[in-house]
């Protein structure tokens, strides 16, 4: 477990920024307690300083993880965000989908939301934007990147995908041996 290098934390914040934009503050300054991101076998966690000064005394190779789990580093150096801190990104997101409930089961299972799909969306949320997937009962699902802005999405047909699925909470079940 160690902290982020500079172009670790360029590379992390910048991916982070794409769904909640500025408000990755709120994240790291917090009224309760700090919190801060550290690397451990390629992943990223957030972790409360408090805890993160007690897994200091254990060995890395008998850490397994430490705090929230937020994505981890591929080999190329990009970073693929987690599944696991869909409930800290969608306190802060600045965009997000509400998706009917007839495209709650096929976003689940992996698929793009097409247009016949969306109950509301975020106005003036930009193409390639991150967003966070909402359930028309607010619940999130999910996150991903819009294939085309809100005001493209009026003109599509409705079987034009509008969301490229990047993560959902499916992938506890479909994942549950690699996840963590």
């Amino acid at each position: 477990m160690r902290p982020l290098t500079e172009l670790e934390t360029k590379t992390f914040f910048e991916k982070l920024a794409k769904y909640i934009g500025r408000n990755i503050t709120h994240l790291i300054d917090r009224g309760d307690e700090t919190y801060c991101f550290r690397l451990h076998r390629d992943r990223v966690y957030y972790v409360s300083e408090s805890v993160m000064r007690k897994a200091t005394s254990a060995g890395r190779d008998q850490l397994i993880s430490l705090g929230i789990c937020f994505g981890k580093f591929t080999k190329t150096g990009k970073f693929r965000m987690h599944v696991t801190c869909l409930d800290y990104i969608a306190q802060y997101a600045k965009h997000k989908v509400w998706i009917k409930p007839n495209g709650e089961m096929p976003f689940l299972y992996g698929n793009h939301v097409v247009k016949a799909h969306i109950g509301r969306v975020t106005e003036d949320t930009p193409e390639h934007q991150g967003v966070i997937i909402y359930s028309m009962t607010d619940v999130p699902l999910g996150f991903g990147v819009t294939a085309r802005s809100t005001s493209d999405t009026r003109k599509m047909e409705p079987t034009a995908i509008v969301v490229f699925h990047q993560a959902d909470i499916g992938e506890y079940l479909r994942q549950e041996d690699t996840l963590f």
